[in-house]
Protein backbone atom coordinates (compact mmCIF):
# COMPACT_ATOMS: atom_id res chain seq x y z
CA UNK A 1 0.00 0.00 0.00
CA UNK A 2 1.68 3.26 -1.03
CA UNK A 3 2.22 5.56 2.20
CA UNK A 4 0.40 9.00 2.14
CA UNK A 5 1.12 11.96 3.96
CA UNK A 6 -2.05 13.70 5.40
CA UNK A 7 -0.78 16.12 8.05
CA UNK A 8 -1.28 13.96 10.91
CA UNK A 9 1.69 15.46 13.41
CA UNK A 10 0.39 19.27 11.84
CA UNK A 11 -0.70 21.47 9.02
CA UNK A 12 0.16 24.48 8.71
CA UNK A 13 -1.74 26.68 6.29
CA UNK A 14 -0.30 28.61 3.99
CA UNK A 15 -1.05 31.95 2.06
CA UNK A 16 0.98 32.82 -0.75
CA UNK A 17 1.65 35.58 -4.01
CA UNK A 18 -0.88 33.92 -6.85
CA UNK A 19 2.22 34.23 -9.27
CA UNK A 20 4.56 32.27 -7.28
CA UNK A 21 4.93 29.32 -8.36
CA UNK A 22 8.04 28.02 -6.40
CA UNK A 23 7.36 28.51 -3.13
CA UNK A 24 4.97 25.13 -2.92
CA UNK A 25 7.35 22.64 -4.21
CA UNK A 26 10.09 24.35 -2.06
CA UNK A 27 7.82 24.25 1.38
CA UNK A 28 6.75 20.57 0.57
CA UNK A 29 10.08 19.02 0.07
CA UNK A 30 11.09 20.94 3.96
CA UNK A 31 8.23 19.53 5.29
CA UNK A 32 9.11 16.49 7.71
CA UNK A 33 7.32 13.15 7.63
CA UNK A 34 3.69 13.61 9.40
CA UNK A 35 3.47 17.67 8.76
CA UNK A 36 1.40 18.83 5.50
CA UNK A 37 1.37 22.37 4.18
CA UNK A 38 -1.96 23.70 3.15
CA UNK A 39 -1.79 26.24 0.43
CA UNK A 40 -4.12 28.81 -0.75
CA UNK A 41 -3.88 32.33 -2.77
CA UNK A 42 -3.52 36.55 -2.58
CA UNK A 43 -3.34 38.47 -6.07
CA UNK A 44 0.34 39.37 -6.40
CA UNK A 45 2.32 38.96 -9.58
CA UNK A 46 4.28 42.39 -10.02
CA UNK A 47 6.77 44.39 -7.37
CA UNK A 48 5.18 47.83 -7.44
CA UNK A 49 3.40 49.50 -4.27
CA UNK A 50 0.07 49.29 -5.66
CA UNK A 51 0.10 45.67 -6.41
CA UNK A 52 1.99 44.45 -3.09
CA UNK A 53 -0.41 46.11 -0.92
CA UNK A 54 -3.48 45.00 -3.17
CA UNK A 55 -2.57 41.23 -2.13
CA UNK A 56 -3.73 42.11 1.73
CA UNK A 57 -7.42 43.20 0.18
CA UNK A 58 -8.49 39.89 -0.17
CA UNK A 59 -6.41 38.78 3.50
CA UNK A 60 -9.55 37.62 5.69
CA UNK A 61 -11.57 35.26 2.95
CA UNK A 62 -8.23 33.78 1.77
CA UNK A 63 -7.43 32.79 5.77
CA UNK A 64 -10.95 31.84 6.48
CA UNK A 65 -10.30 29.39 3.74
CA UNK A 66 -7.65 28.03 4.50
CA UNK A 67 -8.88 27.67 8.14
CA UNK A 68 -11.39 25.63 6.70
CA UNK A 69 -9.12 22.61 6.49
CA UNK A 70 -8.40 23.10 10.26
CA UNK A 71 -4.65 23.88 10.09
CA UNK A 72 -2.75 24.21 13.44
CA UNK A 73 -1.20 27.57 12.36
CA UNK A 74 -2.12 30.12 9.25
CA UNK A 75 0.98 31.71 7.81
CA UNK A 76 1.22 34.49 5.14
CA UNK A 77 3.83 33.93 3.21
CA UNK A 78 5.42 37.00 1.15
CA UNK A 79 8.70 38.59 2.35
CA UNK A 80 8.15 41.76 -0.15
CA UNK A 81 4.56 42.78 1.56
CA UNK A 82 5.39 41.61 5.37
CA UNK A 83 8.33 43.63 5.20
CA UNK A 84 6.96 46.07 3.59
CA UNK A 85 7.22 48.21 6.79
CA UNK A 86 8.02 47.31 10.67
CA UNK A 87 4.01 47.37 11.63
CA UNK A 88 2.95 45.71 8.44
CA UNK A 89 3.51 41.94 9.78
CA UNK A 90 1.75 42.72 13.10
CA UNK A 91 -0.87 44.33 11.26
CA UNK A 92 -1.42 41.03 9.30
CA UNK A 93 -1.27 38.72 12.30
CA UNK A 94 -3.77 40.29 13.50
CA UNK A 95 -6.07 40.59 10.87
CA UNK A 96 -5.86 37.03 10.17
CA UNK A 97 -5.87 35.70 13.73
CA UNK A 98 -9.33 37.94 13.78
CA UNK A 99 -10.35 35.99 11.13
CA UNK A 100 -9.66 32.69 11.38
CA UNK A 101 -9.17 32.59 15.34
CA UNK A 102 -5.89 30.75 14.79
CA UNK A 103 -2.59 31.82 15.67
CA UNK A 104 -0.73 33.58 12.71
CA UNK A 105 2.89 34.09 11.46
CA UNK A 106 4.11 35.58 8.37
CA UNK A 107 7.63 35.85 6.52
CA UNK A 108 8.43 38.69 8.54
CA UNK A 109 8.61 37.51 11.30
CA UNK A 110 10.10 34.14 10.66
CA UNK A 111 13.05 35.95 9.40
CA UNK A 112 13.55 37.75 12.81
CA UNK A 113 13.43 34.43 14.82
CA UNK A 114 15.83 32.83 12.22
CA UNK A 115 18.47 36.01 12.76
CA UNK A 116 17.82 35.52 16.33
CA UNK A 117 18.39 32.11 16.69
CA UNK A 118 21.54 31.64 14.72
CA UNK A 119 22.38 34.74 16.50
CA UNK A 120 23.48 37.06 13.10
CA UNK A 121 23.43 40.65 13.30
CA UNK A 122 25.34 41.65 10.50
CA UNK A 123 23.93 40.11 6.91
CA UNK A 124 24.60 39.88 3.24
CA UNK A 125 20.81 40.25 1.26
CA UNK A 126 20.69 39.24 -2.05
CA UNK A 127 17.64 39.94 -3.73
CA UNK A 128 15.92 39.59 -7.15
CA UNK A 129 13.90 42.76 -6.69
CA UNK A 130 13.81 45.81 -8.18
CA UNK A 131 15.09 48.95 -6.39
CA UNK A 132 12.51 49.97 -3.86
CA UNK A 133 11.57 46.59 -2.63
CA UNK A 134 14.85 45.65 -1.70
CA UNK A 135 15.67 48.89 0.27
CA UNK A 136 12.16 48.49 2.17
CA UNK A 137 13.60 45.27 3.30
CA UNK A 138 16.90 46.90 4.42
CA UNK A 139 14.85 49.38 6.05
CA UNK A 140 12.89 46.54 7.78
CA UNK A 141 15.91 44.86 8.72
CA UNK A 142 17.90 47.90 10.43
CA UNK A 143 14.32 48.55 12.57
CA UNK A 144 15.00 45.11 14.05
CA UNK A 145 18.36 45.58 14.87
CA UNK A 146 19.80 43.73 12.02
CA UNK A 147 22.37 45.45 9.47
CA UNK A 148 22.68 44.45 5.94
CA UNK A 149 26.37 44.97 5.76
CA UNK A 150 26.53 43.92 1.88
CA UNK A 151 24.29 42.63 -1.13
CA UNK A 152 22.62 43.37 -3.93
CA UNK A 153 19.07 43.39 -5.93
CA UNK A 154 18.34 42.32 -9.84
CA UNK A 155 15.81 44.57 -10.69
CA UNK A 156 13.31 41.57 -11.44
CA UNK A 157 9.81 43.20 -11.03
CA UNK A 158 7.47 40.06 -11.76
CA UNK A 159 6.70 36.46 -10.39
CA UNK A 160 7.14 34.96 -13.37
CA UNK A 161 10.76 36.35 -14.23
CA UNK A 162 11.72 35.67 -10.33
CA UNK A 163 10.52 31.83 -10.75
CA UNK A 164 12.88 31.37 -13.75
CA UNK A 165 15.94 32.77 -12.14
CA UNK A 166 18.58 30.43 -13.16
CA UNK A 167 19.72 29.07 -9.61
CA UNK A 168 23.62 29.38 -11.11
CA UNK A 169 23.20 33.47 -11.46
CA UNK A 170 22.13 33.42 -8.03
CA UNK A 171 25.11 31.77 -7.06
CA UNK A 172 27.05 34.38 -8.62
CA UNK A 173 25.27 37.49 -7.09
CA UNK A 174 26.13 35.57 -3.28
CA UNK A 175 29.62 35.33 -4.25
CA UNK A 176 30.45 38.88 -5.44
CA UNK A 177 28.72 39.44 -2.16
CA UNK A 178 30.53 37.40 -0.21
CA UNK A 179 33.71 38.72 -1.96
CA UNK A 180 32.56 42.30 -1.54
CA UNK A 181 31.74 42.70 1.93
CA UNK A 182 33.87 40.59 4.45
CA UNK A 183 32.45 40.17 8.31
CA UNK A 184 28.90 39.14 7.57
CA UNK A 185 27.23 36.54 9.77
CA UNK A 186 24.90 35.04 7.41
CA UNK A 187 23.79 35.36 3.79
CA UNK A 188 19.71 35.85 3.98
CA UNK A 189 18.46 34.88 -0.22
CA UNK A 190 15.42 36.97 0.21
CA UNK A 191 12.09 36.58 -2.37
CA UNK A 192 10.07 33.39 -1.95
CA UNK A 193 9.61 33.00 -5.41
CA UNK A 194 12.89 32.45 -6.76
CA UNK A 195 14.34 28.28 -6.95
CA UNK A 196 17.17 28.97 -3.78
CA UNK A 197 16.40 25.94 -1.67
CA UNK A 198 18.78 23.49 -3.17
CA UNK A 199 22.02 26.00 -3.23
CA UNK A 200 21.76 26.45 0.48
CA UNK A 201 23.78 24.06 2.14
CA UNK A 202 26.67 24.02 -0.54
CA UNK A 203 26.63 27.77 -0.31
CA UNK A 204 27.09 27.29 3.74
CA UNK A 205 29.80 25.04 3.09
CA UNK A 206 31.56 27.23 0.39
CA UNK A 207 31.40 30.76 3.13
CA UNK A 208 31.66 28.94 6.00
CA UNK A 209 28.20 30.88 7.01
CA UNK A 210 24.56 30.58 7.97
CA UNK A 211 22.90 30.51 4.33
CA UNK A 212 19.30 31.28 4.82
CA UNK A 213 16.21 31.71 2.48
CA UNK A 214 12.55 32.72 2.48
CA UNK A 215 10.93 29.79 2.22
CA UNK A 216 13.58 27.75 4.43
CA UNK A 217 12.86 30.37 7.10
CA UNK A 218 9.22 29.99 6.32
CA UNK A 219 9.37 26.45 6.67
CA UNK A 220 11.82 25.99 9.74
CA UNK A 221 9.61 29.07 11.72
CA UNK A 222 5.93 27.51 10.91
CA UNK A 223 7.22 24.01 12.48
CA UNK A 224 8.97 25.30 15.11
CA UNK A 225 5.38 27.39 15.89
CA UNK A 226 3.68 23.84 15.82
CA UNK A 227 5.90 22.46 18.36
CA UNK A 228 7.51 20.36 15.52
CA UNK A 229 11.32 20.57 16.30
CA UNK A 230 12.61 17.80 13.48
CA UNK A 231 15.48 18.49 11.85
CA UNK A 232 15.41 18.01 7.74
CA UNK A 233 18.47 17.81 6.26
CA UNK A 234 19.47 18.83 2.97
CA UNK A 235 18.41 22.37 3.66
CA UNK A 236 21.24 23.70 6.18
CA UNK A 237 21.71 25.07 9.48
CA UNK A 238 18.97 26.89 10.52
CA UNK A 239 16.83 23.63 9.97
CA UNK A 240 18.75 21.57 12.32
CA UNK A 241 17.76 23.92 14.91
CA UNK A 242 15.65 23.98 17.82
Amino acid sequence: MTAIDYGDRARIGFLVPSGNAVSEPELHAMMPAGVAALVTRLELRGSSQPELMRMLDDLEPASRLVAHARPDLVAFHCTAVSTFAPAMADDILRRMTAATGLPATATAEGILAAFAALGARRILLVTPYIAEVHAREIAFLAAHGITVVGGSMLGLNTNAEMAVLPPARIIDQVRAAAAASPGAEACFISCTAIRSASLIAPLEAELRMPVVTSNQIMAWHALRRCGIADAVPGFGRLMTLA
